[in-house]
C-alpha cells in the first residue's frame, strides 16, 4: 500500500470521527443547550451542508493549487473548526464550528479521492478509493465509540478537543508522506466545470445523494431508537455503535472490491439490500438482540456503497474528476442533511422513533431507481455504437 494512502486514511480517520461523533451525543449536546433531540439532530444537517457548500466551492477555488497544498489547508480548516465547537457557549456557536469544519470535509475528500486513484493502476481505482475511506469506517469502529464514552464521561467538548487532536495528527501525516502532486495539465476550473453537461454525472450525483439520505434518515437517530424502543442503556449505545462500526469496515472494503469488478451491478445489489435492511430495522428495533445485529448488517450494506458511487461519478468526470469527485462528496452530505431532516420530521410528527427506517428504505430505492436509468442509457449508448461499428449488411 502506497505511504500516501496511510496519510490519506489517517486523516479521514479524524474527519469520519467529528462528522459521526455526535450521533451518540445527541442527548447530551440536546440537554446541555436545552433544545430538543431533533433540534440536536441539525447539528448533523448543518455540518453536512456545510459539506455541500464547502466541497464544491473550495475545490474550484483551488483548482490550480498543487494538491498536497491544498489537503494541508483543508486540514487547517477543519482543525480551526473542531477548536470552535470545542469552545462553543451556544447552540449557534456549536453550529458555527460544525459548519467550518465541515467546510473542509468534501473537498478534503474529493481532492483525496483523485490523490489516491493516482497512485494505483485502473483497475485498482475503486479498491485505493476505498483504502482511503477506510479511515471513516475506522473512525466509527474506534473513534466514534471511544469519542461518545469519552463525551459521556466528561462532556460533549472534551471530544471536540480530542478530534482536534486527530486532526493534528492527520495534518503531520499528510506534510510526512504525501508527494507533492502539481495539477494535471487539463486541470483547471473551466474544464472541471465543463463535466457537469454530463447527464450521466449527474444521476451519479443523485444516486449519492439519495442512496445516503437512506443511511442517514435512519443512522442520525439510532441512539434514541436504540435507548427508547429497544431499551438499551445510554452506555451501550458506544457499543452498538462499535457493531456499527464494524459493519462499516466490512462493508466499504467489499464495496471497493466489487465495484472494481463490475461497478453498476455491484451498486443495484447494495442499493436493494440497504433498502430491505431498513425495512427490517423497522421490526427489529424493538428487541435488544435482533436489533444489535441489524445495526452490523446496516453499517455493511450503507457504506459497501461509498466506493462504487465515488468511483461512478470520477469515471463519468473522466478527464477532469477533481470538482466532480468533491461534488459526490457535497452529495453524500445532502444526503445526509435531507435524511436526517425528514428522519426528524417523522419523529417530531409522532410517528415514533423507527418511523426514519421507513424513510430510509424509501430514499434507498429512489437511488436505485436512479442507478438503474443510468445504466440502462449506458446499455443504450452501447449498444448504438456497436450498431455504428456493425458493417454494412
Amino acid at each position: 500500500m502506497p505511504a500516501a494512502l496511510l496519510a490519506l486514511a489517517i486523516s479521514a480517520f479524524g474527519i469520519g470521527t467529528t462528522e459521526f461523533v455526535i450521533m451518540g451525543l445527541l442527548p447530551e449536546v440536546a440537554g446541555d443547550f436545552g433544545v430538543s433531540i431533533p433540534s440536536a439532530g441539525l447539528l448533523i444537517s448543518g455540518y453536512a451542508l456545510g459539506v455541500v457548500v464547502g466541497a464544491p466551492l473550495l475545490t474550484a477555488l483551488a483548482s490550480r493549487v498543487p494538491r498536497k497544498t491544498v489537503l494541508v489547508g483543508l486540514m487547517v480548516l477543519f482543525i480551526a473548526g473542531n477548536v470552535v465547537s470545542a469552545l462553543a457557549p451556544t447552540y449557534g456557536l456549536l453550529m458555527t464550528g460544525r459548519v467550518v469544519a465541515a467546510l473542509s470535509h468534501g473537498a478534503f475528500f474529493g481532492v483525496g479521492a483523485v490523490v489516491a486513484a493516482s497512485l494505483v493502476a485502473p483497475t485498482k481505482q475503486a479498491g485505493a478509493i476505498a483504502m482511503m475511506f477506510t479511515g471513516l469506517t475506522v473512525a466509527n469502529v474506534l473513534g466514534v465509540p471511544a469519542g461518545t464514552a469519552l463525551g459521556q464521561a466528561l462532556g460533549w467538548r472534551s471530544t471536540f478537543w480530542a478530534v482536534s487532536a486527530l486532526g493534528v495528527l492527520g495534518l503531520i501525516g499528510i506534510l510526512a508522506l504525501v508527494p507533492a502532486q502539481a495539477t494535471t495539465k487539463s486541470a483547471g476550473l473551466r474544464s472541471e466545470l465543463a463535466v457537469f453537461r454530463r447527464p450521466q454525472v449527474w444521476l451519479a450525483l443523485a444516486m449519492t445523494a439519495l442512496g445516503f439520505a437512506g443511511v442517514f434518515a435512519s443512522f442520525t437517530y439510532i441512539a434514541p431508537m436504540m435507548t427508547e424502543v429497544a431499551g438499551f442503556s445510554p452506555g451501550a449505545v458506544t457499543w452498538l455503535l462499535v457493531l456499527f462500526g464494524g459493519g462499516l469496515f466490512v462493508g466499504n472494503l467489499l464495496g471497493g472490491k466489487a465495484a472494481d469488478r463490475s461497478l453498476m451491478p455491484s451498486l443495484y445489489v447494495i442499493l436493494a439490500v440497504l433498502a430491505a435492511v431498513l425495512v427490517v430495522f423497522v421490526f427489529t428495533a424493538h428487541a435488544q438482540l435482533p436489533a444489535a445485529i441489524t445495526i452490523a448488517v446496516f453499517g455493511a450494506a450503507g457504506f459497501a456503497t461509498v466506493a462504487p458511487l465515488q468511483a461512478r461519478v470520477m469515471n463519468k468526470a473522466e478527464g477532469a474528476p477533481a470538482l466532480a469527485s468533491a461534488a459526490n462528496i457535497a452529495a453524500f452530505n445532502l444526503g445526509n442533511a435531507g435524511g436526517a431532516w425528514l428522519g426528524g420530521k417523522a419523529i417530531d410528527a409522532g410517528l415514533g422513533y423507527t418511523a426514519p427506517n421507513w424513510i430510509g428504505a424509501a430514499l434507498a430505492l429512489a437511488g436505485l431507481l436512479v442507478a438503474v436509468i443510468s445504466g440502462m442509457l449506458d446499455h443504450g449508448r452501447r449498444k448504438a455504437r456497436r450498431a455504428e461499428l456493425a458493417p454494412a449488411a
